[in-house]
């Protein structure tokens, strides 16, 4: 069950688009006020916005694939791009995501284990990354992975203010 990774580009902008709502929708909606999360998700997933991420030379986005299907995505940023520390020994995993109906079967681990691979063969130090504080199976899963909260942040949700825990990996252990 090994997946294979595409370096997304502007041809799949629309694919790339439908995938990060569908799966932060999936993933959030239940637990967001619905005005809130409606203005969040239209912003943060408009066609627009998503292309200005993936013209970003410091960003990448990811395409997971199980026998050519997609299965999830992830997205990488360095230097400037990065949300809070902007170091340049680091890497941030801002987003990581498996649909629905393919989640449970070992695809995330797969897609992390890759994901601290890119960053040891980029030479960063440290992978890091933000979650959401009330998404205890998450922390989990980047715990039993090796992450260690260092920090938190305020993530806004349209005007509801949260907090993300920020976690890291150090990728010389690799």
């Amino acid at each position: 069950m090994e997946l294979t990774y595409s370096l997304c580009c502007l041809t799949d902008l629309v694919q790339l688009r439908e995938i990060s709502e569908q799966t932060f929708t999936t993933a959030f909606e239940k637990d967001n006020d619905p005005t809130d999360f409606k203005k969040y998700v239209e912003q943060a997933f408009a066609l627009a916005t998503i292309k200005k991420e993936l013209l970003n030379p410091n960003s990448d986005f990811y395409f997971a694939c199980f026998n050519k299907e997609l299965v999830g995505y992830f997205k990488l940023n360095v230097k400037e791009a990065q949300s809070e520390l902007k170091h340049d020994d680091g890497i941030e995993l801002e987003r990581i995501y498996v649909l629905k109906k393919h989640q449970g079967l070992g695809y995330g681990e797969q897609m992390l284990l890759h994901i601290k691979n890119i960053g040891h063969n980029r030479n960063k130090k440290i992978l890091w990354l933000g979650v959401w504080q009330e998404n205890k199976g998450a922390i989990q899963f980047y715990e039993r992975h090796g992450f260690q909260k260092f920090g938190t942040h305020p993530y806004f949700i349209g005007s509801d203010e949260q907090t993300d825990w920020l976690m890291r990996f150090h990728l010389s252990i690799l």
